[in-house]
């Protein structure tokens, strides 16, 4: 350093002050803490007491966005650490990168094990029972069905409910069962990302008292839950200027240091906009008042149950509804949004649906809509989806494809006026009838000539029921998609509408977005076609505190009808007039019903 430094530093020197050697190891110290400081963890007085799992230095990027910079992460046997940092910031990255053993110099599965703790399920066989499900993981091979018994005893699956379809499990019982699995892998670190989402108030509070009590394992914790972070965390990890940050204490502690960061609890729009496309009209609906989504006494039964999700439900919508569906994990909230939608076909009861009705429906699981499309850029995606005019996943809904009973439909004679018979190739179109509509039909071995229009209701009364409520999603949706380009500049500004940067949206593939990048993305595809009514089952799922009040903004100024089912009260109290309380497969109705019956409006 002398040689490099000093020689040539000491003419420039003042008189009396340090000889060039002495000037040249400052200058080597001065750098050599720099270094020091750019590998070491930025902690803040946290406590290093206990036993040290890991404290590795590492760099984390996606493509050629960097996450984080030379940082360090330095973990502690029986410690919970909240992760906290913007949407997009690389939170959900991190825990994904630890899982899959991609980040540098973190320790191997054999000296650290390391467990992610999923919620989909996807991808894996949920038609067995759940302690078949778990036995048959060969990560657990050799692991006594006894042990296996005795963990999902300790997480809440009694002898009959073990017994039960993977398939038929609430979102909130599906996060405990793969709880239990990461247990049963005995987990030194547990990777929890958003582990609420799903879960009502009680199952919330057992939660946090299962991870408290298992003091052995260590936790990082990503969640926009301010009262569960509150309750369990003993750390913050904050994401600050591309390094990993430590906090001692839970988040009050952190926010009272850091007023900035309330933004974690006030449910407020700030920088995040959302703004939802105008519903489309509704051919034939002059009321705001008029039922144009009902059910009637409605029962309905899981595959391998005995016991149904849903009694005798009723319930009905209309353009000014304004809904609030409540109840604990698994009393069978999802069901009844499933059946209102058309997802699934009730085994008693009927559902009523307006022939030109368009509902935007963002699902529990909401990214199942684009697991296929993850090599896709999200303009991509919705280009692929609506670049026909119109919604390319309303032909792949299971209640609308066709069995061998209802091919069989199709040889069923017609009588025409005129005593002839023929039997029905396609329907073409669709017009109003006084309060139902007329469809256009075209005959088997007969040219366009001699169509026919029929009446709905003797087209149903014929059997013909799912080809009318075929050809009714797609006229809808054509109605809708149909009249919106697909061009970049035009999907790029939707995007944006929904809180989706634009250059993310263009040029990121969706597989690399964020938990909460995902969910807009799947909220501005179910928008996209104008839609009347707008369902959102736990939409504050993977959206932080900022990006939900942008959202709650949107949903008050929009004049469509909604439906929320959360298990934030905060978010339903403050958007919804009527609440729909279902408990052990029943519901009750509370509030202003926006529905006023018209026994002639809404044929069958």
């Amino acid at each position: 350093m002398d040689r490099c430094v000093g020689v040539y530093a000491a003419p420039w020197l003042p008189a009396g002050g340090p000889d060039g050697a002495s000037f040249a190891e400052t200058v080597r110290e001065h750098f050599h803490n720099i270094e020091k400081a750019k590998y070491a963890p930025v902690a803040n007085g946290a406590d290093e007491e206990g036993e040290l799992l890991c404290n590795t230095v590492f760099s984390l990027a996606y493509g050629a966005l960097l996450l984080l910079s030379h940082t360090s992460l330095k973990l502690y046997r029986g410690r919970r650490y909240g992760i906290l940092g913007t949407n997009g910031s690389g939170k959900s990255t991190l825990m994904r990168q630890l899982r899959d053993g991609k980040v540098e110099n973190f320790p191997p599965q054999d000296q650290l094990r390391c467990v992610m703790v999923e919620h989909s399920l996807q991808g894996e066989d949920t038609s067995q029972s759940i302690i078949d499900f778990v036995a048959s993981d060969k990560a657990l091979a050799g692991i006594p069905r006894k042990k296996i018994h005795d963990q999902l005893l300790e997480v809440g699956f009694d002898e009959g409910r073990q017994a039960e379809l993977v398939g038929g499990l609430s979102g909130g019982w599906k996060m405990k069962l793969e709880l239990a699995r990461a247990m049963l892998y005995n987990a030194d670190l547990l990777l929890l990302d958003e582990p609420t989402n799903h879960l009502d108030r009680a199952s919330v509070k057992w939660l946090e008292q299962y991870l408290i009590a298992h003091k052995n394992v260590t936790c990082l914790i990503i969640s926009h839950d301010s009262g569960f972070l509150d309750h369990v965390t003993t750390d913050i990890i904050h994401y600050e200027s591309k390094k990993l940050v430590y906090y001692p204490g839970n988040l009050s502690h952190f926010v009272e240091g850091h007023p900035e960061a309330k933004s974690y609890y006030t449910l407020a729009a700030t920088s995040v906009k959302f703004a939802f496309p105008p519903p489309g009209s509704l051919m034939g609906v002059r009321s705001n008042t008029r039922a144009i989504l009902k059910m009637s006494d409605c029962t309905f039964t899981y595959p391998g149950r005995t016991t149904p999700s849903l009694i005798n439900v009723s319930c009905a919508l209309s353009l000014s509804s304004r809904v609030g569906v409540i109840g604990p994990n698994g009393a069978g909230k999802s069901t009844l949004i499933k059946l209102l939608t058309g997802e699934t076909v009730p085994q008693q009861g009927t559902v009523y649906k307006h022939p030109a009705l368009r509902i935007g429906y963002v699902s529990q699981h909401a990214t199942h809509h684009i697991e296929r499309h993850l090599e896709k850029t999200p303009i991509g995606y919705i280009q692929w989806r609506f670049q026909d005019g119109h919604d390319r996943e309303i032909l792949e809904k299971v209640t609308r494809v066709l069995t061998d009973e209802d091919k069989a439909i199709m040889e069923t004679e017609i009588v025409g006026k005129n005593g002839e018979k023929r039997k029905l190739e396609m329907i073409m179109g669709r017009q109003k009838l006084k309060k139902s509509f007329q469809y256009e039909v075209k005959w088997r071995g007969f040219d366009h000539r001699f169509n026919t229009w029929l009446p709905r209701e003797e087209l149903l009364s014929k059997g013909f029921t799912k080809f009318v409520q075929q050809f009714d999603d797609l006229e809808s949706s054509r109605e809708g998609a149909g009249r919106r380009e697909t061009s970049l500049h035009v999907v790029r500004k939707h995007l944006e509408d929904i809180g989706l940067d634009g250059d993310i949206a263009q040029y990121n593939e969706i597989s690399g977005l964020s938990g909460g990048q995902k969910i807009k993305l799947v909220i501005a595809a179910c928008l996209w076609n104008n839609p009347q009514i707008c369902i959102l089952d736990e939409p504050s799922n993977f959206l932080d505190r900022e990006a939900l009040g942008g959202l709650a903004v949107a949903i008050k100024e929009w004049a469509g009808a909604v439906v929320i089912i959360s298990h934030n009260e905060e978010f339903v109290g403050a958007l919804t007039s009527e609440t729909w309380h279902v408990d052990a497969g029943r519901m009750t109705h509370k509030g202003k019903v926006a529905v006023v019956e018209d026994p002639l409006a809404n044929p069958k």
